[in-house]
């Protein structure tokens, strides 16, 4: 897409999408097919995901089958290069701006791990402590605190510590690292930075120079102690839609320094507890459900926020049925209830009115309970050793074992 495309579509009226902010046109859902055209990403089609099957021995994972893992940039290209026997990493991330993850920051991470399972492949997880700290305002030493509180949530998803190297900015970048920051660097004017982010002058310089650290975790010489003389191994990166800028601007600088072009595989965003209007907002707590969220705090939050499809008397429910286009409990339980047959039968009754609101509204109470609580217990079992062990820069021999 042409600097100026890229202008176009920023200044939108209708929705914004930026790695900053997300928000549709009030009263509207955020328009993924739209998104897709102005990205100039592709729509992840059902052939994909069934060589995914073939490929791997196993069943999709439910955000796979269920189209929250929609579009993608060479996503063909990375399976068949599995195919011929060439293996490849993965890269994800984090920006540390909050004590506490909600249930859509888990999502990259929940699927990160099914991919780093399923393909036997390594990670590397990058926490943009710096990124937040110009963003946010926070200082250097509570974004690095956040940092690590943080990494301790993204180990208790259950990530292989034989496969995965989990960095901070502050910590890591330098050496070869910041060689590719600096080639980067010189491949994109300020124009470009500004038809693609939407920079304006009043951002200070800080910002402008951030997006090569975002960049350079999908070239592997960034990683020499991972990935000595594999300069041409593939990357693929999953995340949320919103970061596709980072990476429309990485793919195209690779080839121009000899990289290739990273992989990406990308999600739709989790909705906010009030509707789809946007990404949830962490100044707001009732709008998200907490991994440190207690039992009661969730049935609380779910019974008196979460937005309902459902007729607003008994008697038109039960004639009209919900309208489960803009029912938030059943999407939360397309995205966590594993068991497809259970999920179409509450969408099927639901609409129907035979089931009620206060039913579906128990049943992801349920769901989100068990979620959140075995989460609890995980991260509460990760120490600080262990964060230090995620965190070294080691060696990983097994890693495409």
């Amino acid at each position: 897409m042409s600097a100026k495309a890229e202008e176009n579509a920023a200044g939108d009226e209708q929705q914004v999408v930026t790695p900053w902010e997300v928000a549709a046109k009030p009263g509207a859902k955020i328009d993924y097919d739209k998104l897709i055209d102005q990205f100039g990403c592709q729509r992840l089609e059902q052939n994909l995901i069934d060589r995914v099957q073939r490929l791997t021995g196993r069943p999709p994972h439910v955000f796979l089958r269920r189209g929250v893992f929609f579009a993608h940039r060479d996503f063909e290209e990375i399976l068949s290069a599995y195919e011929r026997g060439d293996k490849f990493y993965l890269y994800t991330g984090r920006g540390p701006s909050s004590e506490a993850l909600h249930l859509g920051h888990l999502v990259p991470f929940m699927f990160t791990r099914y991919l780093q399972e399923a393909f036997k492949v390594p990670l590397v997880i990058q926490l943009t402590d710096d990124e937040k700290c110009m963003w946010k305002n926070l200082s250097v030493e509570e974004s690095q605190r956040l940092a690590r509180e943080n990494a301790k949530d993204i180990i208790a998803c259950g990530f292989d510590i034989t496969k995965t190297f989990i960095f901070s900015d502050f910590d890591y970048v330098g050496g070869s690292f910041y060689k590719n920051m600096v080639k980067v660097a010189k491949c994109v004017t300020y124009n470009k930075v500004v038809g693609i982010f939407g920079f304006t002058g009043e951002d200070h310089i800080g910002k402008i120079s951030f997006p090569p650290v975002q960049a350079v975790p999908s070239f592997p010489s960034s990683f020499p102690h991972l990935f000595p003389g594999k300069d041409h191994l593939r990357c693929l990166i999953p995340c949320a839609i919103d970061q596709d800028p980072y990476f429309r601007m990485t793919r195209d600088v690779a080839p121009r320094i000899g990289y290739q072009k990273p992989a990406l595989i990308e999600s739709s965003f989790f909705p906010a507890l009030q509707g789809e209007t946007g990404k949830m907002s962490a100044s707001d707590p009732n709008s998200a459900i907490y991994v440190t969220d207690s039992a009661k705090t969730i049935k609380n939050k779910i019974n008196k926020y979460a937005f309902s499809g459902g007729q607003d008397s008994l008697e038109k429910h039960r004639q009209y049925g919900a309208n489960l286009e803009v029912d938030i409990p059943v999407k939360y339980l397309s995205f966590f209830l594993e068991d497809d047959e259970e999920l179409e039968h509450i969408k099927k009754e639901y609409s129907a009115g035979r089931m009620l609101t206060g039913e579906v509204k128990k049943r992801l109470a349920d769901v989100l309970t068990e979620l959140v609580e075995r989460h609890q217990a995980a991260r509460a079992a990760v120490t600080n050793e262990m964060v230090d062990a995620f965190m070294a820069v080691r060696p990983l021999p097994h890693m495409f074992n």
